[in-house]
């Protein structure tokens, strides 16, 4: 007669050994071997030590859409999700700070203007996916190096308020000789409205008297970016 297990005693896990042989994949192969829910298993396993996580990290990429989305995901809507606690929480915003960093110290090891791919992608990692609109001024010195970089406004789905005097006083405030916009739209179409381009053509008209050139506007969404100059729109 066959035996019933004991108990109170487990038995082996069916992911034993999964952990490790992703890790190894992980190293031998790089990052671009894995689809996007085992790198999140990757990032998971640091929260959730003693839980099978795949499962978890695939509701997570079909609710926001892919590696980076989860990641970027407000925490609010992340803890929507059950089974994502806190612990969960910080590793993803872990990720996502270091990714800023990365991106913003590319940005800043040369001249602005001659490292814009590095700008671009670092107005896309900070902002691309996030679920308000939000102005970012990256202000310039004389030889168009990096001295400030600020959310000037965090606003709503579809609008962010940019008023063209808070923005020069700003500039003036850093002594900002150039100032690059950017700013996101949630919807994820980077396609510049006729409000983006008004606004930034009164920001130029308010900058320009007093010595600060505009180098451009860069609107960023999950589909791509747009520059007002590349469109030759300013």
């Amino acid at each position: 007669m066959a035996r019933e297990p004991d108990e109170g005693l487990e038995e082996a896990p069916h992911f034993h050994g999964h952990r490790d042989r992703l890790r190894a994949r992980f190293r031998q192969s790089g990052a671009e071997s894995l689809p996007d829910y085992e790198l999140l298993e990757l990032i998971l396993f640091r929260a959730v030590p003693r839980r099978d996580v795949k499962p978890l990290a695939k509701v997570l990429v079909e609710r926001f859409g892919s590696f980076a989305e989860v990641v970027a995901a407000p925490e609010r809507l992340l803890a929507e999700i059950p089974g994502v606690k806190d612990a969960i929480i910080t590793e993803l915003k872990l990720v996502q700070a270091a990714a800023q960093r990365i991106a913003k110290g590319q940005m800043k090891k040369r001249t602005v203007l001659s490292s814009w791919s590095a700008v671009l992608d670092y107005c896309r990692t900070a902002m691309a996916f996030a679920d308000r609109e939000q102005v970012r001024i990256l202000f310039l010195d004389k030889r168009n190096q990096l001295i400030a970089d600020e959310v000037l406004h965090t606003g709503t789905v579809d609008h962010a308020p940019i008023y063209p005097r808070e923005v020069v006083k700003r500039a003036l405030e850093v002594s900002a000789s150039a100032l690059i916009l950017c700013h996101n739209h949630p919807s994820g179409d980077p396609t510049p409205s006729r409000a983006d381009i008004d606004m930034t053509r009164k920001i130029i008209d308010v900058a320009k008297p007093l010595g600060i050139e505009v180098h451009d506007h860069i609107i960023v969404g999950k589909d791509g970016h747009a520059s007002l100059k590349g469109l030759r729109l300013i």
